[in-house]
């Protein structure tokens, strides 16, 4: 998600360090500490303006979350709702999501979220999408063995390319929607994204998959 400056930002995220994690690389293995309990942990690559993520933590309190995203201003957005809801199991971090083994402990993790993530369409930019290989190496290092990557986009492109890299990466397909809100009885419990409110009311079809990294 591409947002314009927010002045003050970076003032704005150093204020709220009760949920913007400053020195995220100091907590790898130690997440549990910085939440007090030994809940799962469950982190979304790319928060957007973190309706998902805040939603997320407000239906399931048994678990914690953490929003990432690379862009300050982005995160910021974020960080209003986090703190209107005034939940104890929602943090944050300010990072690139190539990065998460430096901020996490080889099973650490407990489930991954992707959700309208940038489809960088060109050829040439292949490596960048969230979906590639060397990301979903990544996701499978920080998660706990049989750990799930669950991912939402409108982009079919972005979601045709993610069902071939998912598959040949050697995970299990648990589940896909090709127009997840005509699922009623899933719509009931979706948790949505800005993008996905915005797309899905002018009947833009969302797509949705669950994968699993297989342990052998």
């Amino acid at each position: 998600m591409r947002v314009k400056y927010r002045k003050g930002a970076p003032e704005y995220l150093q204020a709220n360090t009760h949920i913007v994690v400053e020195n995220p690389a100091e907590y790898k293995g130690r997440w549990s500490e910085r939440f007090g309990n030994n809940h799962p942990i469950h982190i979304e690559v790319g928060c957007g303006k973190g309706a998902f993520i805040v939603g997320m933590a407000a239906k399931n309190p048994e678990i914690n979350y953490i929003a990432i995203d690379l862009q300050l201003s982005v995160l910021s957005y974020a960080l209003d709702l986090a703190i209107e809801a005034d939940l104890p199991n929602v943090q944050m971090i300010l990072v690139n999501g190539s990065a998460l083994s430096e901020y996490f402990e080889d099973g650490e993790v407990d489930q991954v979220y992707l959700n309208f993530s940038d489809p960088w369409p060109k050829t040439r930019h292949e490596k960048r999408r969230l979906t590639y290989k060397s990301f979903l190496e990544t996701y499978e290092k920080i998660l706990k063995p049989n750990g799930e990557l669950h991912f939402k986009t409108d982009n079919r492109g972005l979601f045709e390319y993610s069902l071939v890299s998912i598959t040949n990466y050697g995970m299990k397909l648990k589940q896909v929607w090709l127009d997840l809100h005509a699922d009623e009885e899933f719509a009931a419990q979706n948790v949505m994204t800005e993008y996905e409110k915005k797309f899905s009311e002018k009947g833009q079809v969302i797509y949705r998959l669950e994968a699993q990294f297989v342990t052998n």
